[in-house]
């Protein structure tokens, strides 16, 4: 990412999302040529000055203190991620280059492995950039078109963006694809010099008009929970709840857990598939060069 372009765009795409209304800033004005706030309007919400401000938007943020990147937050009604997210670009603008970034975990140690082939329900094992890098026996049965013919680890945002099978094994594709270009930005704040990902970055952007559009939103997001919704080839619809639980032993590394409602339809579709699945063996684990 170039650093001021960055900072410029997603300060204007989060002041363009605020209205007026939602701040409490008086009703409708026929002269105004913007549906979100306005550059003087930020500056009067976070208590500094519009020329302080306006330097900012432009994608300085040298020497700006935390306090006042919180009240541009406020301002900006910024979600935590957000915040986290401006946060850590103020961070790369005030150090040298790499002075705070360490080369994510490229493997899954062997011990890891052991924990995630114990679980009984689906799990894997992803980097920051989306690489599948480790699957349980059942985690690989699961996603089983994403990890078909694959000699690496194989890549989601990939899977999404480019295969045309993806649309089919998310009936929420969408949403799916939304969130993951939310995370892969999110990702490129905290890892500014990971040339893996800048690298699929350009390439998602190249080949597919659906991300080059959704990264233009500037939109971030951390994996944390959720339900996900799977059209699996084999066992059908799936609904799963999963937790993200981060690898603190391993910079950047994330375990990805699955389960299902007791007694629930998915519930009986997963024990279905953990028999179709059972003689085989599961992943042990992908090396990223």
């Amino acid at each position: 990412m170039q650093q001021t372009a960055e900072v410029r765009e997603f300060l204007m795409s989060r002041r363009a999302r605020v209205k007026p209304s939602d701040v409490g800033m008086g009703g409708y004005d026929p002269r105004r040529r913007v549906s979100g706030l306005r550059r003087e309007e930020v500056a009067t919400l976070a208590g500094v000055s519009i020329d302080y401000y306006v330097r900012l938007e432009r994608g300085n943020l040298t020497g700006v203190s935390e306090s006042v990147l919180e009240a541009v937050g406020r301002a900006l009604r910024l979600t935590a991620d957000e915040r986290h997210h401006l946060f850590n670009l103020a961070r790369l603008a005030n150090s040298p280059r790499g002075g705070h970034w360490t080369q994510p975990s490229h493997k899954v140690r062997q011990p890891v492995q052991q924990i995630l082939n114990s679980f009984a329900g689906p799990a894997w094992i992803r980097n920051d950039r989306m690489d599948l890098l480790a699957a349980n026996q059942l985690g690989t049965a699961l996603y089983a078109p994403i990890f078909e013919g694959a000699i690496s680890a194989p890549n989601k945002a990939r899977f999404i963006f480019l295969d045309s099978k993806a649309r089919d094994f998310y009936p929420d594709w969408f949403e799916v694809a939304q969130s993951n270009v939310a995370v892969l930005r999110a990702a490129a704040g905290r890892n500014p010099y990971d040339k893996h990902l800048s690298d699929l970055i350009g390439e998602l952007s190249t080949r597919s008009d659906e991300f080059r559009s959704l990264w233009a939103d500037h939109d971030v997001h951390t994996y944390q929970a959720g339900v996900a919704r799977i059209s699996h080839p084999v066992v059908g619809i799936v609904e799963l709840f999963w937790e993200a639980m981060e690898l603190v032993g391993d910079n950047g590394l994330t375990l990805i857990a699955y389960g299902a409602e007791p007694g629930s339809e998915s519930a009986e579709r997963l024990q279905l598939l953990a028999a179709w699945t059972a003689p085989e063996v599961g992943v042990t684990g992908i090396a990223v060069q």
